[in-house]
């Protein structure tokens, strides 16, 4: 390892890591939740403990990171709609103005003492193969992490946490799509530190399989599949998008050509003014398509695969009908965007529409008799099959977003009803009326960097 690479590393270290201040805010703040925790759970009629889990239990997380992860185990069989009761009186008795949020089953955030702090509900399970629900996890990843970590591994998970960071490619929640805090932790583990993680990732030619105990009892179709230690048939890496797994790899390899401790900060771009929006307008002579509609109530990681899911119906729709799309993305904020860029906007009035081989008679003379009385050309014969061509339906890419073929594609539930409640189609220089709220989007969009 080059000096300049050891200097980069120590620097990011000593700015990744709490200080002593920082920690003892954090153990105080821990040990009041825990005996406010354990004081609401004393009069339940089931027997419950009260475990610390995620990066603070496992001392991997980041300086000026402000988070406490409690977990309540109760008996495993307790009914869901118990436990689920049961969590949310104790986080809201720990966590008076907290609020229930809902992922797989409901728990509380909250502040406290200037710390974000989930209480979350578990299953005591013997084992994270008997897991009742995804969380019941979590307790044996901590147990697993905290057995096998040493100081200058925890060292080393924190320095590859900030990698990730400025990678933009931290975290696995379903608008990211990328590493979670315990992927880095394994990966850590399994290359004996950041340099030899580095090294490999830079060469890795995907699909990669790690598998730490050498367990694993099914495959997986990811470009990335970590076996968990603690359950043979989970993939820790499912949720890693394959476009953010060779951002890593991008990444991994300019640190190695050139360390400096600015790879490990986030670049976050200046928002796009009008100015520049018409400038790559112009520039691209493309046609760029903005629907804008009230973002559906839900949890981010419902939003968002629902965004994609909807964007990919509309782009192969656009697609199908031969407008060409060069590019596409979804935001949100308060509103949500689908955003699609033309390569074609307008088309002839007339399309080919190629029908059976004429020797597949019932199907052909149907198609035959649908177009010989229409204002269609033809129908004609053309290499074995009748052909017309007739009136396209939508010449303009614009035109097919305003008509009711939007809602023939593929669209999330809840998205499809918020634009079935109200859309606005902007279009051209009608996308200024994005920047206030979808800015930095857009600047992201328009300078697209690894």
């Amino acid at each position: 390892m080059t000096d300049a690479f050891r200097e980069t590393v120590a620097a990011v270290r000593e700015r990744v890591t709490p200080d002593p201040d920082e920690r003892e805010r954090l153990e105080r703040a821990t040990a009041a939740l825990v005996e406010r925790t354990e004081s609401a759970t004393a009069d339940l009629p089931v027997e419950t403990d009260v475990l610390r889990v995620g990066s603070t239990a496992r001392d991997t997380w980041l300086a000026g990171d402000r988070d406490i992860d409690l977990f309540v185990r109760f008996p495993p069989d307790l009914e869901r709609a118990e436990l689920e009761s049961y969590g949310l009186a104790v986080g809201h008795e720990v966590l008076p103005e907290g609020r229930a949020e809902y992922a797989e089953h409901p728990y509380v955030t909250g502040e406290f003492d200037g710390f974000d702090v989930d209480l979350v509900p578990c299953y005591r399970v013997d084992r994270a193969t008997e897991a009742r629900s995804a969380v019941d996890r979590t307790p044996f990843h901590t147990r697993y992490v905290e057995s096998a970590i040493t100081a200058a591994l925890a060292a080393d998970v924190r320095v590859l946490k900030g990698f990730l960071v400025g990678c933009g490619v931290y975290g696995s929640d379903l608008r990211t799509r990328g590493f979670s805090g315990y992927l880095a932790e394994l990966l850590v583990l399994e290359h004996g530190g950041f340099r030899p993680l580095i090294e490999a990732a830079a060469d890795w030619h995907p699909p990669v399989e790690l598998d730490p105990e050498d367990h694993g009892a099914r495959s997986f179709d990811d470009p990335l599949v970590v076996i968990d230690p603690t359950d043979p048939e989970r993939n820790v890496a499912a949720v890693l998008s394959e476009t953010n797994l060779a951002q890593f790899q991008h990444h991994a390899r300019a640190l190695l050509v050139d360390p400096s401790p600015d790879r490990f900060e986030p670049a976050e771009p200046e928002p796009l003014d009008r100015d520049a929006l018409f400038s790559h307008l112009t520039r691209r002579e493309t046609t760029a398509i903005a629907l804008r509609f009230e973002a559906p109530d839900v949890v981010e990681d419902q939003l968002y695969p629902q965004l994609a899911k909807s964007l990919r119906g509309l782009v192969g729709e656009l697609d199908r009908r031969g407008f060409s799309v060069l590019r596409s993305a979804a935001f949100a904020d308060e509103r949500a965007v689908l955003f699609v860029e033309c390569a074609v906007s307008t088309l002839p009035a007339v399309e080919r529409h190629e029908g059976p081989p004429v020797h597949v008679s019932e199907h052909a003379d149907a198609f035959y008799e649908a177009y010989a009385a229409s204002d269609a050309y033809g129908p004609f014969v053309e290499d074995g099959r009748y052909v017309v061509e007739r009136d396209r339906e939508h010449a303009t890419a614009v035109g097919l977003l305003e008509s009711g073929t939007l809602f023939e594609v593929a669209l999330g539930p809840d998205v499809e009803n918020a634009l079935r409640e109200d859309y606005e189609l902007l279009v051209g220089e009608e996308l200024t009326a994005l920047l206030p709220e979808f800015g930095t989007e857009l600047a992201r969009y328009y300078d697209p960097r690894p």
